[in-house]
């Protein structure tokens, strides 16, 4: 199992375990009190329930959501040490009661360990977004990321994505990859005024029905790498798609051409993307505006007409 499976397993489980006890905190907060050994009255129900409670559930929901869950662990770990400090005072209370204590101590032990937990995860997810933005090569690139929930099982998303052949039918501007084997995919994509942009790429690491990465190789005319993850959506909705993407645009005309082939706004690019990924998942093609096909441009929209599926 890869660094980056083990740090998803681990913030997923953190996202899971805030979200219930969260849950338990506001639903049953006297439990919660006599639990970890603290005077059970309304002042401490209170900041059992808004305090601790919706603080968990909130960061839980965050975490669970995969937008931004190193913040969202960073919150946890702030917490956590808000709790350590209170449970410290608890525990300077109860020294009146052995048995009261230890159940004091013991919960201390618990919220050390969630803590020691919580800091590893944001520490790992903290040091990927500074990675993310570099290629093999030591420069920092340019990253853009985008994710959408596809209604088709994991397998079968996995599967289309994962035979790259397929994916000039929803990238608007590249023209064909082609296997050329050992793991290795020659990219061709359209530029402005005719100019086509090549370069290799290598399939770095992939679990199937997990992940996908790649790294573009040799003097690349566009050194790019990236990551596609899938996983189960929520509520059996399909699966969840997410992409991160950095590329080094070079420059002169050359560089033109890679402008144009990711966009102004790259994570509009990326989402863009997406979206036709999943129209060519969920309806077998891809449904096009043909005023504006390769995106929105206000001097074109005049022009528009009705949605229709693209030309085969």
């Amino acid at each position: 199992m890869g660094n980056d499976d083990r740090t998803r397993r681990l913030v997923n489980g953190l996202g899971l375990f805030s979200l219930g006890l969260g849950v338990a905190q506001l639903a049953a907060p006297g439990a919660m009190n006599r639990l970890i050994g603290a005077k059970d009255d309304t002042r401490t129900r209170a900041v059992q329930r808004w305090l601790g409670g919706a603080r968990e559930v909130v960061a839980g929901t965050g975490i669970e959501s995969g937008r931004s869950p190193a913040v969202w662990l960073w919150t946890r770990v702030a917490g956590d040490i808000v709790d350590l400090g209170m449970l410290g005072t608890v525990l300077g209370r109860s020294g009146r009661r052995a048995k009261t204590r230890g159940r004091t101590a013991v919960a201390t032990a618990a919220v050390a360990g969630v803590t020691a937990a919580d800091l590893l995860a944001a520490l790992r997810l903290s040091r990927d977004d500074t990675d993310a933005g570099y290629l093999g090569n030591g420069r920092r690139g340019i990253e853009a990321k985008g994710a959408v929930t596809v209604n088709r099982p994991v397998g079968e998303v996995f599967a289309y994505w994962r035979d790259l052949e397929n994916l000039p039918r929803f990238m608007t501007h590249v023209q064909s990859v082609r296997h050329r084997g050992d793991g290795r995919w020659r990219w061709r994509a359209n530029g402005p005024a005719g100019m086509d942009v090549e370069w290799d790429a290598d399939i770095t690491e992939e679990r199937t029905d997990e992940f996908i990465a790649w790294q573009s190789v040799g003097e690349a005319s566009v050194a790019n790498s990236g990551r596609v993850e899938f996983r189960p959506a929520p509520r059996g909705r399909g699966t969840e798609v997410r992409v991160r993407l950095t590329y080094d645009p070079p420059v002169g005309k050359l560089g033109a051409a890679v402008a144009k082939l990711f966009g102004a706004a790259p994570d509009q690019q990326v989402r863009d993307e997406l979206r036709r990924f999943k129209q060519v998942l969920e309806t077998g093609e891809v449904v096009r505006s043909e005023g504006t096909p390769e995106g929105a441009k206000s001097r074109r929209t005049v022009a528009q007409r009705p949605a229709q599926p693209a030309p085969a």
